[in-house]
This record gives structure tokens, C-alpha cells and sequence, in this order.
């Protein structure tokens, strides 16, 4: 049988979601409780994520799918996941799906948040859940500005070394920022139907200087342009991310079309 979760996590002290030798990442403690709940079958239950997250970026619903070789109940499989997982992690969803879907290879989109801390100096309790920024940042100008990220554009001014995916076309359909008075933070929220690595961290680096007045508002044209990473510079911190929702066929009739088989 074939189950669909949805989980959140706490992504501090994880080097990541794929698993690495010696490291503790969310796809190996999950792969470990799965296969003791199995009873440790042969060959090894397999886990299949949505895509990675990096080192100390968080999940409120990450997606992963996997096949059990004996038929528990959705809920039956979330309570044995959650009585066994980390505190760190917690499963929110459970579903049973059919044969043919595929937590990766059936995205549609995806929506992630990134927190910036707004005070002079930064904040011990905030550390590991928000980038900091203390530089008096104009949220109009952002938001102005991340209207250029919307549509399909070439992002190789946006991308970290080390990425493997065969295209840097990826297609926006919201970007934004809201200030968060309460908790004196930025907001930004990006839906798309996918990103790369580092994508949305570098995005949040080029709006934050244009909030600041260090970059013209309509910079993001000129790197389109460029297609320099160098050019865009900043990369802010992991601890501020956070992957909100991801998107499948049905989930957004916005956007239903499953991301093409050259940008998975």
C-alpha cells in the first residue's frame, strides 16, 4: 500500500532533508522509524520525498510518499509515525494514495516563506527561525520589485553552485512581502511551480537591498539579463526559510500542470 504524508519539522539540527552518511537528516529518521514500524523488511522501505530542503530550513508541510509491504489505516499510520519520530518532527497528514503517485515526479508547484527579523541586533530566541535584517527597509519598494519575479524567466542569477537541475527556467505566479508589526519581521511569500537551489534565499537577498535603497527597484530585469550569480551577491540564512505547501494535480486550479520533466 501506498501512503502520502504530510509533515512538518523543525529544521535547526538536521544537515537536510536527503539523507548523507553520518549526518542526520529528516529523510534517513524517517526511512528508520518507517522500517521499524515494517519490522525491518528486506529489501528496505524506500523514501521519496518532494524535493529537498538544505541545512536548518524548516517544513510546515513537507510531502513524501512510500510503500508499506502490510496495510495499516491513514490514521493508524500517522499515530505510529508520531509516537516514534523526533520532536523535532511530526506528521501531520496521512493519506492513501494510488500506485502511480509520486511525491517528486506529480509537483505542481510550490510555496515557501522566508522570516526576516527586523531589530538592531538579533534576537537568541529568533536565531534559528528568522534571517536578520537591520537596515530600515521600504516594503513598498519590495513589493514592487517582486512583481518581476512573476512569469517564466531564466533565474541563473539566482541559482548556488553546485545545482543539478538541466534548466534554470522556472515560472512565478505570486511573489510578495508584508511587514509583520506584531513580531517585527518581513514576511515573503513565493509560489511557484518550482525553484532552485538556493533560489528563494538569493531572491530575499536582491529584494532586502532594494527595500534598503542599495539596489535600483528594477535591478531584477538588469540580472535576468546578466545571468551572473555574482551579481545578485547576497545569499541570506536557511534558519528564516520555510516550505509552506507543495502542489499537486487538483490542489490549485490555477495552476494544475505538473512541472516539466526538464526542471524536476
Amino acid at each position: 500500500m501506498r501512503y502520502k504524508i504530510t509533515l512538518a519539522y523543525d529544521g535547526t539540527n538536521f544537515a537536510g532533508f536527503q539523507r548523507q552518511p553520518h549526518m542526520r537528516t529528516i529523510e534517513s529518521e524517517l526511512t528508520r522509524v518507517v522500517n521499524k514500524m515494517a519490522k525491518n523488511p528486506d529489501p528496505a522501505i524506500v523514501i521519496y520525498g518532494s524535493g529537498r530542503t538544505d541545512a536548518g530550513v524548516h517544513a510546515l508541510a513537507q510531502v513524501v510518499h512510500f510503500d508499506m509491504p502490510f496495510n495499516l489505516t491513514a490514521d493508524n499510520m500517522r499515530r505510529g509515525l508520531n509516537s516514534m519520530l523526533p520532536m523535532d518532527m511530526e506528521v501531520l497528514k496521512v493519506e492513501i494514495v494510488s500506485q502511480d503517485f509520486h511525491a517528486r515526479y506529480d509537483v505542481s508547484g510550490k510555496r515557501y516563506l522566508y522570516r526576516m527579523d527586523l531589530g538592531e541586533f538579533r534576537n537568541p530566541f529568533k536565531r534559528n527561525y528568522t534571517g536578520h535584517w537591520k537596515f530600515p527597509t521600504d516594503v513598498e519598494k519590495i513589493n514592487q520589485a517582486a512583481k518581476d519575479l512573476i512569469g517564466e524567466h531564466d533565474f541563473s542569477s539566482f541559482v548556488a553552485s553546485g545545482s543539478s537541475a538541466r534548466t534554470h527556467y522556472r515560472t512565478i505566479y505570486e511573489a510578495g512581502c508584508r511587514l509583520d508589526k506584531a513580531n517585527n519581521e518581513l514576511v515573503f511569500e513565493f509560489y511557484g511551480n518550482g525553484f532552485l537551489y538556493n533560489q528563494v534565499r538569493i531572491m530575499v537577498g536582491v529584494l532586502v537591498e532594494i527595500g534598503s535603497g542599495t539596489r535600483p527597484v528594477d535591478d531584477i530585469q538588469r540580472l535576468y539579463r546578466l545571468n551572473d550569480r555574482r551579481a545578485a551577491r547576497r545569499t541570506v540564512p536557511a534558519s528564516g526559510l520555510y516550505l509552506k505547501h507543495v502542489y499537486y494535480e487538483g490542489d490549485d486550479p490555477k495552476h494544475p500542470t505538473k512541472l516539466p520533466k526538464r526542471q524536476r
